[in-house]
């Protein structure tokens, strides 16, 4: 454990309970859950995520902000915090395990038409529905970083024909990538069920709207479009997805992410016989995996080694 008062760890975890997370990092480092003052000068590390505002703008030691989910917009977004500290977006094989099998769950479900067939029950109906086989279904992973690529491996060890769309370019074997402004349309024009893994950027923020979805494929083997948000909640605008889902733009649409969370009970996606929903719970950050990966980062970054999976503060991921 490093001396008293030298090299403390903030830790400031919103929506979590910080128990367990304080638990698993004072067995190696030193760990307050508030600062010491406004400019307490004992905090090297910070572990947050959502954390209040202003919390880290005068910390005049502060080395390392570290964020325990995948997202880092509750960072980015807080203009108080210094530019040149180090933002750390967490990458554990936990944390993309629970995001590959969101991911396929919903995408087998749709495919093999569960909310067709959870219906049919209801009704106490028995009718066989025809069934295609994966390769007639095109799957589009709209933000193809660590957990789109993942993701990606897993339906195409399934027999899926996949599409990766990214801002810029990268390639993956077995997949038809689409990046930037100009590669857009023609993602969305050869996917039928869009799955979205974006970074919440200025630039990402309500992209997935009614022109968006519109692109979609919707003469396809599944009988319409569907529309997949394991992200972050604000990539998408609601009205349009309801829209869509009305006017037959879109087939189904599966959700764990919101503009408002928790997702208001007066919200009509509740209720829509064609949206499933869960609680934003795709990839849930496990602490037991993830303070281990942490813990490494800050002693090989006191080694002088390079932190790994910065994130670029203006593109914001």
């Amino acid at each position: 454990m490093s001396a008293p008062g030298q090299d403390r760890i903030l830790l400031a975890v919103n929506m979590f309970h910080p128990q367990r997370w304080y638990e698993l990092l004072s067995g190696k480092r030193e760990v307050v859950l508030e600062p010491e003052g406004p400019n307490d000068p004992s905090i090297s590390y910070a572990v947050v995520w959502k954390q209040k505002p202003n919390l880290l703008a005068g910390l005049p030691n502060l080395k390392v902000i570290f964020s325990v989910g995948a997202g880092v917009d509750h960072i980015i977004e807080d203009k108080t915090i210094p530019t040149g500290i180090p933002v750390v977006r967490v990458v554990a094989e936990d944390l993309t395990r629970h995001m590959v099998e969101f991911v396929v769950w919903r995408v087998l479900d749709h495919h093999r038409q569960g909310r067709q067939y959870r219906e049919q029950q209801r009704q106490r109906a028995w009718h066989d529905l025809t069934q295609r086989p994966a390769e007639d279904v095109s799957v589009g992973i709209m933000g193809f970083g660590h957990l789109g690529r993942a993701a990606a491996r897993a339906l195409l060890a399934l027999g899926f024909q996949v599409n990766g769309w990214s801002r810029s370019a990268r390639e993956m074997e077995g997949v038809s990538t689409f990046s930037g402004e100009a590669g857009l349309v023609p993602f969305l024009n050869a996917t039928d069920i869009l799955v979205v893994l974006l970074p919440l950027t200025p630039a990402t923020t309500g992209i997935i709207d009614y022109t968006l979805l519109k692109q979609l494929r919707k003469r396809n083997a599944l009988g319409g479009a569907v529309l997949i948000n394991g992200g972050r909640g604000r990539l998408q605008k609601e009205a349009d997805i309801l829209r869509a889902l009305d006017d037959g733009t879109l087939k189904e649409a599966s959700l764990d992410v919101f503009e408002i969370e928790p997702l208001p009970k007066t919200s009509p996606l509740w209720n829509h016989p064609r949206v499933f929903i869960t609680p934003h719970v795709a990839a849930t950050s496990d602490p037991d995996h993830l303070v281990p990966v942490m813990l490494k980062q800050m002693e090989a970054y006191e080694r002088g080694e390079e932190l790994e999976n910065l994130i670029d503060r203006t593109a914001g991921y």
